[in-house]
């Protein structure tokens, strides 16, 4: 069950990435949570990593982290969760070398949900953090 759970993050997580790589303004990368976790695993890792990989000169790029849950469990919690999705993608950053003084976090819990939280599918993808690179100004 956790491979194939892994296996569906991934593919989620390639999905996003494609989707999103067409805003011109600011470039998301989506890292995908199991359901009231804040772990992020081996493969979500690399994944980010490579996303950041292809970026010259991301140590200038602001980042922003939207981190958010889906709404199972009470919005205490879920805001709870959500802080510490945000925290987990923010030290994979500074593990990357990346500087937290251009780093920002927005967490969002249940609040302003992308997708349905009314199916399962839409649960899934809700629970995630975006990883928002905005290029410095030219």
């Amino acid at each position: 069950m956790k491979k194939s759970l892994s296996v569906l993050l991934l593919i989620l997580s390639f999905t996003s990435i494609h989707a999103q790589d067409e805003t011109p303004k600011s470039l998301i990368h989506s890292i995908y949570f199991g359901g009231g976790s804040y772990y992020i695993d081996y493969i979500q890792v690399k994944a980010l990593n490579e996303f950041l990989d292809r970026f010259p000169g991301i140590q200038q790029y602001e980042i922003v982290i939207h981190s958010h849950t889906d709404d199972i469990g009470d919005l205490e919690y879920n805001e709870y969760l959500s802080k510490l999705r945000s925290w987990a993608t923010l030290q994979e950053l500074l593990k990357k070398g990346l500087s937290r003084d251009l780093m920002y976090i927005e967490d969002y819990g249940e609040e302003n949900p992308v997708y349905d939280n009314a199916t399962m599918d839409g649960k899934i993808r809700n629970r995630r953090v975006d990883v928002i690179l905005k290029p410095p100004m030219t």
